[in-house]
């Protein structure tokens, strides 16, 4: 399986980061964003929406759409889309900068109301009680290192469900996990994965 390929730019990266110079965008999500750490209940829920929305399709579809969704969605503010109304959902219904899939418009909707009971920082803090120890995890050097689900993201995944929430399962909770810093899937050789590290560890 594939390991980290050279981009024009002369740097390795994880083979999904694209080498391609019109996927410059997905580039930059890699070196900039998956991997590092996440913090806030507003911005993981934005993370755990986002990856639902993302399941059965790719995720440069998400995020080139990702401002519209964060316009369609009160920038995924926790408090204000769990007051949506039913006319809120038919509108993001009608809303082309997003994907209109009735079931998962759905589920943000309810997952907001399940979030906004919670106490301020407890989404976060449950999310991040299934980080596994660092130390304890073999560094991928290939794709074929990466798993689509572990333990940890069976367990919150099962935690998650317990509470209602929907549209979490064993991968995209993984997926989740990845993109928000929970786990770092850089591979080896990747340029980004020391200063992933670092992020994890300020």
């Amino acid at each position: 399986m594939s390991g980290v390929e050279t981009a024009p730019d002369g740097l390795p990266r994880c083979p999904w980061g694209m080498t391609a110079e019109s996927m410059a965008d997905y580039r930059a999500y890699h070196d900039t964003e998956w991997g590092r750490p996440v913090r806030g209940d507003d911005a993981l829920f934005e993370r755990m929406s986002l990856e639902a929305f993302q399941s059965g399709l790719s995720w440069i579809t998400i995020l080139r759409r990702r401002e519209g969704f964060r316009a369609a969605f009160a920038d995924f503010r926790i408090a204000e889309v769990a007051r949506f109304t039913e006319e809120d959902a038919a509108r993001l219904l009608a809303d082309t900068r997003i994907i209109r899939n009735r079931l998962k418009i759905s589920a943000t909707l309810a997952n907001a109301r399940l979030a906004a009971q919670l106490a301020p920082g407890e989404l976060e803090a449950l999310i991040w009680s299934y980080a596994p120890d660092r130390a304890d995890r073999p560094v991928p050097r290939s794709t074929a290192d990466v798993p689509p689900v572990t333990p940890e993201s069976t367990a919150l995944a099962k935690d998650l469900k317990k509470r209602g929430f929907r549209f979490v399962g064993p991968t995209t909770a993984y997926a989740m996990m990845q993109a928000c810093g929970l786990v770092n899937d850089h591979l080896a050789d990747c340029h980004v994965r020391a200063a992933t590290e670092t992020a994890a560890a300020s």
